[in-house]
């Protein structure tokens, strides 16, 4: 990683002993900006995005239930449960407010984060996730469920869960209940998507296993569209929700598309105005 971080180490979070990183200055102007990964995925695998923000906000990144560093215990998982550990990290560190972006499972504990630590999340970047199950293709969820032990091995998910629980038996444990808690995913109403204050960019590919339509739906709920500017052609001001479809994107591509995505995410983030060209 370009940008080192300012801190790092474990908190007793939850019943956990939760890995975090944090880059940059959490006292700053900017509110910090709260990265979540993705399933199986540990602070390691959001170092781009992290050194494509450290530069302007502190950044903040934790390993999961599980993952990375953290390792597992007997409690259950769920996105709710993600969500409370995020919301005791920010408040272990001080930190009052934060834009949270996460990615796919990430994505999921992001909005269980501004459901239900809602003055804690100031804008909140949702990348290839969902609010419902059927948002996912059906075909999603018969990949998950035929993923065993052996398609890890060798990986650095298996390398970094044994560097602290080298028993075979857990590891496989611990992948079952990661394959239940995708599976079952989660089912968020349309009020309770309502009822979210933070603004909200939504972000898919068009190849995703998020269907497209699905993410129309979630930039409807949060206020996405704007009647007023399609009737006089202009945007008035910054909007509420915003949504991105990348051409020919998957759902594992999309992570990669720092280069594409920062400059929009940070558009969002920092309320960049929206420009008009001169056409008449």
């Amino acid at each position: 990683m370009g940008t080192h971080s300012s801190s790092s180490g474990y908190l007793p979070i939850n019943g956990l002993d939760l890995y975090y990183e944090v880059y940059g200055e959490l006292r700053g102007s900017e509110p910090p900006l709260l990265l979540i990964p993705g399933a199986f995925m540990g602070a390691d695998s959001m170092t781009t995005w992290a050194d494509a923000f450290a530069c302007e906000r502190a950044v903040i990144v934790f390993d999961q239930q599980g993952h990375g560093r953290t390792a597992d215990t007997a409690r259950e998982m769920s996105y709710e449960q993600f969500a409370d550990d995020a919301a005791a990290l920010l408040g272990a560190l001080g930190v009052e407010h934060a834009d949270v972006m996460g990615y796919s499972q990430g994505g999921g504990v992001a909005l269980q984060l501004a459901i239900r630590h809602d003055s804690l999340v100031s804008k909140l970047v949702s990348m290839s996730a969902t609010f419902r199950k059927d948002g996912w293709y059906p075909s999603v969820f018969d990949a998950i469920g035929g993923i065993t032990a052996d398609a890890f091995a060798g990986t650095p998910v298996e390398t970094a869960f044994k560097a602290h629980t080298p028993d075979v038996a857990a590891f496989e444990a611990h992948l079952e209940k990661m394959k239940k808690l995708n599976i079952d995913d989660q089912q968020v109403s349309a009020d309770e998507m309502r009822s979210i204050s933070a603004k909200t960019m939504i972000i898919v590919g068009d190849a995703d296993g998020v269907k497209v339509e699905h993410a129309l739906e979630m930039f409807r709920l949060r206020g996405g569209g704007d009647e007023q500017a399609a009737a006089t052609g202009v945007l008035q001001e910054a909007p509420p929700a915003r949504l991105v479809v990348l051409p020919a994107m998957s759902h594992v591509g999309i992570s990669g598309e720092s280069e594409v995505l920062v400059p929009l995410v940070r558009a969002f983030l920092d309320d960049v105005p929206p420009t008009t060209p001169e056409l008449f």
